[in-house]
């Protein structure tokens, strides 16, 4: 059986629930990360030298890096309507899934932990309301690529782009804070949220 190595509240195990979810696969999760066993041990570092979760076990074989893991099960299972095996329609599903994990990311590195966690290292107001601006900036481009695509980021079927993206969507809507009206955005929100994996590790009050 598959173990995932990381708590439920990170938002990139919570990528790797949601789709495993949608695979239907079963799975094992141990808790690691701030709170539960730690990830600064050489036990742990040997298996992900970053310190950080998710770590997949299949088997004997060890992965991290959430987007990767993802990508993995998913092509493992031959679930070609969640990443394409055309190598243009693969690369659009891929192109925003790295996008979330390197700009949408970034965006949100400094106005997240200081609204939503209030942490004593992220007080300067200067670098909140930049940091904002710029979060805001990131998903109106979310809101675009919406009214182009229709249902879903790459049309009106759900890919494995939707996932990354998705959680993404969930904690800038979770984190108090001023953000512009989109309505793409939030009709998207509504949508994923019939889908029971985005019920369970998505939607599920933890930004």
């Amino acid at each position: 059986m598959l173990k995932i190595l990381g708590k439920a509240s990170s938002i990139n195990v919570r990528k790797v629930l949601w789709t495993c979810h949608e695979l239907g696969l079963d799975f094992e999760r141990e808790d690691f990360g701030a709170g539960f066993q730690p990830t600064e041990t050489p036990q742990f570092k040997a298996l992900n030298p970053n310190a950080m979760v998710p770590v997949l076990l299949d088997g004997d074989f060890v992965l991290w890096e959430s987007n990767v893991i993802c990508r993995y099960l998913v092509a493992k299972e031959g679930r070609s309507d969640l990443l394409s095996t055309d190598p243009q329609n693969r690369a659009l599903t891929e192109q925003w899934m790295d996008w979330q994990a390197g700009e949408l990311n970034n965006s949100w590195r400094y106005a997240f932990p200081a609204l939503a966690r209030n942490s004593p290292q992220h007080t300067d107001q200067t670098l909140i309301d930049a940091g904002v601006s710029d979060w805001n900036r990131h998903v109106q481009m979310i809101e675009e690529q919406l009214q182009r695509s229709g249902d879903y980021m790459l049309g009106n079927n759900f890919t494995l782009a939707d996932v990354p993206i998705g959680l993404a969507v969930n904690r800038w809507l979770m984190t108090p804070m001023a953000r512009p009206a989109l309505p793409a955005v939030a009709a998207y929100y509504e949508r994923l949220n019939q889908r029971e994996g985005f019920r369970l590790f998505g939607r599920n009050g933890i930004a």
